[in-house]
């Protein structure tokens, strides 16, 4: 049970005690201030009997306690636990015997203040001594300071013990409740970025036929929210960290990832990322002049590890070209245009005099999902520059169309099956065969002006047959797109690169399937994430295990994914955009809507989206037949 508002963050089991175990207990900026919240009722644990998350940030926890020796099953006195990402937890008591209770109740607290890494990897401390502080309890070391405070406050406080102590006394109906703050030293309360007044995302909503869509949507825009951090230097600008427990930082790529599929909730998150990673954009001399510098990130049993920092330099420009296509600012677009003109020119210097960008490293691989990302890049980055009047597009068109040349011919495997793309190319030319979901990514090509999609590396009847294997249930395991085919060497449906359902890819294949006309597997997949998202409370994890769908069962979680995670609710807000075909050109005026005309979800509208900067409303009907109910003054609705 993980709440989280950045830079808080809970982390609770569901039985709702925190014994200090793993990594349970209350967070501040990665580092554990409380690990060790045990209560007891008149000597006795409340018996647990729910556990629900009411919101990204809040989870509400409800026990029992037996104290009568009257003959009957019923309880006595039930106990609400209600806890925050802030630090705040309040706990009622209820009596709900005939007669009056007097209630000793008694809190056993403590914490190692130790950083969120070392209890990931098994390291966490031993309890610190506490002192008896203001109204609760107090722990230093060399790492920090935390402490507790209770309203109302303690009749007793035994610092050797790390517990406090009340007594009530509930009359037939009455409650008492016990306020808790848990701070770092000198710290009050913590100010979620996510909840200031002015969010970066709008209030989005969806209503439709299939009553998950609403909770879906609403989920997504809560981890969102949950999610944000501030830069600490230049406060007005946003970014979304990876995700909560393991990854409550900066992560370049998935960063960048994410605020490019919410877009339809607003250009300010994209705004604020790209010019965060601006600023840790490499000024070296080439070869390096231009990378948004990232860590290496694993590739599943066949590949070494990848490149991140490729990647995000890969993404920047496309992400400027399309938040421009949604309304950013023409200012914003100027003062970003230099840093995505470093990372063109990064591309054209790392590809050389020949067509293909080439892991980083000496003798690295030719991955298949680097060259659609450079081919995106070459394009919108190309129309980008022509629309700002800078040189440059005419080389990186014809660039692009020589790697599309080059890509056909050499990535493709004939086979009787109607063949595949490799994975990628190695030493001598040799192709890597298995089929993943690091395909998809070539059918993800970017949205030029006028709703027009650029054109892919694929030729139409590769892109069929891509289609086709994306759709066979060797990759839609019937929860979404496995990350390695089911009949490849070396798959594991828990493998996070080697079988497991990442639905950030699966969302990716969703919206690049629709782009190309193939909504018979576009749909299925989106259904399958949307049945998964419902046990999950529509908060998804970053993957889960890519076990066949069968009837009856549910989706298995991964036991070191993120949840929430940015790329993870951000493809929500995809996948349901995705149905309706949004497709702006702020620029030049317009909007166009292609819609999936097979519905696979029945009617759905969304309403509080942003084109332009102004509220976007959009219903698709039974029939497949789309209309815009609210939109900016002015903008006119495309082909």
């Amino acid at each position: 049970m993980i709440c989280v508002a950045l830079p808080g963050l809970a982390v609770s089991t569901g039985q709702g005690q925190l014994a200090g175990r793993g990594l349970e207990g209350f967070y501040r900026e990665g580092r554990r201030l409380l690990s060790r919240c045990r209560l007891l009722v008149a000597g006795r644990e409340p018996v647990p009997v729910q556990a629900h998350r009411t919101a990204a940030d809040r989870v509400r926890f409800i026990g029992t306690v037996r104290i009568s020796s009257a003959p009957g099953p019923d309880p006595d006195v039930v106990v609400e636990r209600v806890r925050q990402a802030d630090g705040t937890e309040w706990i009622t008591l209820r009596n709900w015997a005939p007669r009056s209770i007097r209630l000793p109740v008694e809190l056993s607290l403590g914490t190692d203040l130790a950083d969120l890494g070392a209890i990931a990897a098994g390291a966490e401390g031993r309890d610190l001594p506490a002192t008896v502080h203001d109204s609760g309890l107090r722990w230093s070391c060399a790492n920090g300071t935390s402490s507790v405070t209770a309203d109302p406050s303690p009749a007793d406080a035994l610092a050797s013990a790390g517990v406090l102590r009340w007594e009530f006394e509930l009359p037939p109906g009455g409650s008492r409740t016990l306020e808790l703050r848990v701070r770092p030293g000198g710290a009050g309360p913590v100010r979620a970025v996510g909840h200031a007044a002015n969010s970066p995302f709008a209030p989005a909503a969806a209503r439709g036929d299939d009553p998950g869509v609403a909770a879906f949507l609403r989920a997504s825009v809560e981890d969102l929210r949950a999610l944000l951090l501030r830069d600490p230097t230049h406060h007005a600008d946003l970014y979304l960290a990876a995700g909560a427990p393991w990854r409550c930082g900066l992560a370049p790529a998935e960063a960048l990832a994410a605020a490019r599929t919410a877009l339809p909730l607003g250009t300010r998150l994209a705004a604020g990322t790209l010019r965060i990673l601006a600023r840790t954009q490499v000024t070296a001399p080439a070869p390096r002049s231009g990378l948004i510098p990232g860590p290496r990130r694993d590739a599943g049993p066949h590949l070494p590890p990848g490149s991140t920092g490729t990647e995000a330099t890969l993404l920047f420009p496309v992400l400027l070209a399309e938040a421009r296509r949604w309304g950013l600012p023409a200012t914003e677009t100027e003062q970003l245009l230099p840093a995505a003109e470093r990372c063109l020119a990064w591309l054209r210097n790392t590809a050389g005099d020949g067509v293909y960008v080439r892991d980083p490293h000496p003798g690295g691989p030719i991955r298949c999902e680097t060259q659609a990302h450079a081919h995106r890049a070459a394009l919108l980055g190309a129309d980008l520059l022509d629309a700002c009047g800078r040189p440059g597009a005419a080389g990186l068109r014809q660039w692009a169309k020589e790697l599309r040349s080059a890509f056909r011919r050499d990535f493709w495997i004939d086979d009787p099956g109607g063949g595949r793309p490799a994975t990628a190319l190695i030493v001598g030319g040799h192709r890597v065969p298995h089929l993943g979901s690091a395909a998809a990514h070539l059918l993800d090509t970017g949205l030029l002006g006028g709703g027009v999609h650029a054109p892919g590396l694929l030729d139409m009847a590769q892109t069929e047959q891509l289609a086709r294997l994306l759709g066979s249930p060797d990759m839609d395991c019937g929860w979404g797109l496995r990350g390695l085919g089911a009949r490849e060497r070396g798959y594991n449906p828990f493998g996070h690169r080697a079988g497991a359902v990442r639905v950030h890819e699966t969302a990716i294949a969703v919206a690049g399937l629709a782009a190309a006309g193939f909504e018979k597997p576009a749909g299925a997949l989106l259904r399958g994430v949307l049945a998964a998202a419902a046990p999950f409370e529509y908060r998804l994890p970053e993957m889960y295990a890519g076990e066949q769908r069968t009837e009856g069962s549910v989706p298995v979680p991964h036991p070191a994914a993120c949840r929430p995670a940015a790329t993870a609710a951000a493809a929500g807000v995809l996948l349901l955009t995705t149905l309706t075909g949004i497709r702006p050109d702020v620029p030049a005026g317009t909007v166009a809507l292609h819609p999936l005309r097979g519905t696979p979800l029945g009617e759905i509208g969304l309403t509080g989206l942003r084109v332009a900067g102004a509220p976007f409303a959009v219903r698709v009907g039974r029939l497949g037949l789309a209309m815009v109910e609210e939109a900016a003054e002015g903008l006119q609705l495309g082909v």
